[in-house]
């Protein structure tokens, strides 16, 4: 009787997780085609900035950074060492990559600090564009506070980040480097971004 109430509990528990995961794809979804593309470009101004320690690691800026982008995904992370620093990475967009009508035609998933996007058939638009137009991008808390805002933002929010693209050094010579380019791709392409300010709109 116990083990038979206790796995009627379970499937209830699965349904009920499903419909949830259901509901916020869908409403991911209808934020993300009914807000227009944004035009905007990040705005980078690179200069070195005063190095200041975190949890044991030293974080330098390297670079002024604001951009508003649409969220096409959100991934937390909880293990490894990057997580002592980024709790949660966005893949951004802005430009064509804001727009609904090229976004949905793609595949969009992130995993192991990695950002993939694939399509059917033929490219919707060039990859080149695709790549210009979007980044995976690993958020740094300046506090917890910018880390509550951050960990509340959803797939199909728009967003507005300012902070630091820095570079990370341990003293045991583990180093995690931020991209300075839009136009690169593969590994290093990714932007660290050390957010002062988040908002959503």
């Amino acid at each position: 009787m116990f083990p038979r109430t206790i796995k009627s509990w379970l499937v209830i528990l699965v349904v009920l997780i499903g419909a949830v995961t259901t509901i916020q794809h869908r409403s991911a979804q209808k934020r993300l085609t009914t807000a227009g593309p944004i035009a905007e470009q990040p705005q980078q101004e690179n200069k070195r900035g005063a190095i200041r320690q975190l949890a044991g690691y030293q974080i330098e800026p390297v670079a002024d950074y604001a951009v508003r982008a649409r969220v096409l995904s959100v991934e937390r992370y909880r293990m490894g060492r990057e997580a002592d620093l980024s709790p949660v990475d966005f893949v951004l967009g802005w430009g064509p990559m804001s727009d609904a009508s090229l976004t949905n035609q793609l595949d969009i998933s992130q995993g192991n600090r990695w950002y993939q996007y694939r399509w059917q058939g033929a490219p919707p638009i060039d990859p080149a564009i695709i790549v210009r137009t979007s980044a995976n991008t690993h958020m740094v808390p300046a506090d917890d506070t910018i880390k509550s805002q951050l960990l509340n933002v959803r797939q199909g929010d728009t967003v507005i980040l300012k902070g630091y693209l820095i570079n990370v050094e341990h003293p045991d010579g583990w180093r995690w480097r931020t991209s300075l380019s839009r136009e690169d791709s593969g590994g290093g392409s990714c932007e660290l971004l050390w957010v002062e300010s988040v908002r959503v709109e």
